[in-house]
């Protein structure tokens, strides 16, 4: 991998000596964890003129089949860094091929594994968000990770039972869309979103970097495959939101179960799902599509 040029923005995140973390704040009233990052409020979009992110561009000047390298806006200062999963720039992971994905997978892993070896790293969060309607400010295909200081709340509410709750879960065959020998996607029973989906393998493993040969092929068809379902369904490339939880990095965590979390922020072709104040409010999200025709939308070639 070649390296990357170093991070060159001096910002700083408020407050970094809070007790969640470095530049983590916690709101008194609602327990809400925030990142304050100002100084992302100038950063780049996709240029007209040319792309960073391909060949012979600003963050990859050499060939590449895949690349990493430091977010010159970062979130966390010094944690953040962007993957590139392809040098084309007109494509997305639902239109890689497994061999191509599966790249993906081993950068992941292998990031995940120097990162978490880090003494200020407490958990890596590898994610994607895809499109513009998703947040991503550059068009070329890509994901990002963040090396937080501390666990995130989120993944530790789904490690707060000392039992796996996936290994627990008996999934009904009407909310599954994919099935492997060693690997599930389904839709949730609560899902929150009309086109949202699970991924994890069936054997109990940790995270990424515990996924031998085998596992990282079948996640990269998975992957891909659930992602070219959820464009089949949107009728064209749906905005959608990837993020991966795994093992914290510091610590015994018996019950970590690696998976995936997909969600797709079109409820039909075209119509983006909001999040409308009593939501927002009541912190009780509402699906306008029932989760088993979802799931069998989503099974139908």
């Amino acid at each position: 991998m070649t390296d990357a040029p170093p991070i060159e923005s001096s910002a700083r995140i408020a407050d970094p000596g809070t007790p969640t973390g470095r530049g983590v704040l916690r709101d008194s009233l609602t327990g809400q964890q925030v990142l304050i990052a100002g100084h992302r409020q100038g950063r780049p979009q996709t240029p007209a003129a040319e792309c960073p992110f391909c060949p012979g561009g600003t963050e990859a000047p050499d060939p590449y089949d895949v690349r990493a390298f430091p977010n010159r806006w970062p979130a966390l200062p010094g944690a953040s860094e962007v993957v590139l999963y392809t040098p084309r720039h007109t494509s997305s992971l639902a239109q890689l091929s497994q061999g191509e994905v599966r790249k993906v997978v081993d950068l992941w892993a292998e990031r995940t594994g120097e990162l978490g070896r880090r003494a200020d790293t407490g958990y890596v969060l590898v994610f994607e968000n895809r499109g513009g309607e998703a947040g991503a400010t550059v068009d070329h295909p890509h994901g990002q990770i963040f090396a937080f200081p501390e666990p995130p709340d989120l993944p530790m509410r789904e490690l707060s039972s000392s039992t796996c709750a996936l290994c627990a879960e008996r999934v009904p065959d009407e909310l599954v869309v994919l099935e492997t020998r060693g690997w599930r996607t389904w839709v949730p029973r609560a899902a929150a979103w009309p086109y949202e989906l699970r991924l994890a393998p069936r054997e109990h493993l940790p995270d990424l970097p515990s996924l031998t040969a085998g596992p990282r092929d079948e996640l990269a068809w998975m992957l891909g495959e659930a992602l070219r379902r959820l464009d089949r369904v949107g009728g064209g490339t749906m905005p959608s939101m990837m993020w991966i939880h795994q093992r914290p990095t510091r610590g015994h965590w018996p019950q970590a179960h690696l998976h995936l979390h997909v969600t797709g922020l079109w409820h039909a072709p075209g119509r983006r799902r909001h999040i409308a104040a009593g939501e927002h409010g009541s912190g009780v999200m509402v699906n306008p599509l029932e989760p088993t025709v979802a799931a069998r939308m989503l099974r139908e070639d």
